[in-house]
């Protein structure tokens, strides 16, 4: 199924049913006063979190969701039926905007959360609320109020711990298939992945972490180039990121130092918060050179880039260094949550 992470749909509430004005007629009640019952209520539109839905492709083709409007009220006391509210599932993580006014709507982060996008109108009253002692035949009765009508835009974030990012061919997919059960697409020409692959990391017996593998980014992609500021955003959510470095280009006029400046730019550009986010350099391919050579060469590396936060030299292929790193970021995760929970 094609990934989506946008869409733009119309919802539109029920209107409540009318109160009715109506008199009791029986043979042999004359003065039988008033008997109308209340109008329904209409149906309300709300969103789901549902953790077993990945993507908003079913609103790329459905795009207006419409709840019927409650029942008028009738004689005999009889109130109308209330409509069915309309319940939409959305992948966690997918966050809801007005499309007029930009106010979130709902930032559906947990699964099962539910967020109303769309009240349904009130049903009016029928003539028998507005008896009374001075009013014995009241022929008043209010109509239902509309329901709300709003056109919404949807975002979605993927939920991940840690994501990884880097030029295309970094080895950023080969990575995620050595430390998850997540097998995405490999291939050695550009832009191999083409949407955000999710991954779980279970270190040992109780402990796992999400990562996301996000599609390569090149200098100029919070201006559209490429491919990878369609994803950005998935990097929001994340606590960690793992910024995957080719310390061995076939290309010898690379410059592996260039283009993590050029890239940390970008997240700059994007999204000053995103820059701001821990992030880890992983230098990789060390199996095309021999290990003193690739240890000296990372070392040379974070020195050029003047380094202090952590760094490691990796082989995604072969899966060496893998380990240590997933532990490493593990604990990371782990003191995040304890200080959260302070």
């Amino acid at each position: 199924m094609k990934f989506f992470d946008e869409a733009r749909i119309e919802v539109i509430a029920g209107s409540g049913g009318d109160g009715s004005a109506s008199f009791r007629r029986e043979k042999f009640v004359p003065m039988g006063g008033p008997d109308g019952g209340d109008g329904g209520r209409g149906g309300s539109i709300w969103a789901v979190a549902d953790i077993n839905i990945n993507t908003l492709v079913d609103y790329r083709y459905t795009r207006i969701f419409r709840a019927k409007s409650g029942e008028n009220g009738r004689g005999r006391d009889q109130n109308g039926k209330g409509a069915e509210d309309i319940v939409l599932r959305m992948p966690v993580g997918t966050i809801i905007r007005d499309s007029d006014s930009k106010e979130i709507v709902a930032d559906l982060a947990k699964d099962g959360e539910r967020a109303l996008l769309a009240q349904g109108g009130r049903g009016g009253l029928g003539n028998l609320n507005f008896k009374s002692s001075v009013n014995r035949a009241p022929k008043q009765f209010t109509r239902g109020l509309p329901g709300e009508a709003k056109n919404l835009e949807m975002e979605l974030r993927v939920i991940a711990d840690v994501g990884l990012l880097g030029m295309p061919n970094a080895g950023k997919s080969t990575f995620i298939r050595a430390v998850s059960a997540a097998r995405p697409k490999v291939a050695d020409y550009p832009f191999t992945t083409l949407h955000p692959n999710l991954g779980v990391v279970r270190v040992d017996d109780r402990r796992s972490f999400v990562v996301a593998d996000i599609p390569g980014l090149i200098e100029g992609a919070a201006e559209g180039a490429g491919l990878g500021h369609q994803f950005l955003r998935h990097l929001q959510r994340t606590h960690v990121l793992l910024h995957l470095v080719d310390m061995a280009p076939f290309d010898e006029g690379a410059d592996p130092a260039k283009e993590v400046r050029a890239l940390a730019e970008e997240l700059k550009k994007y999204d000053p918060a995103l820059a701001k986010k821990p992030r880890w350099l992983v230098f990789n391919k060390a199996d095309l050179l021999d290990a003193k050579e690739a240890k000296k060469r990372a070392t040379a590396l974070a020195k050029k880039l003047r380094w202090t936060k952590p760094w490691f030299v990796v082989s995604a292929i072969k899966g060496e260094g893998t380990r240590d790193l997933t532990f490493a970021v593990m604990d990371f995760l782990d003191e995040e949550r304890k200080g959260k929970a302070k």
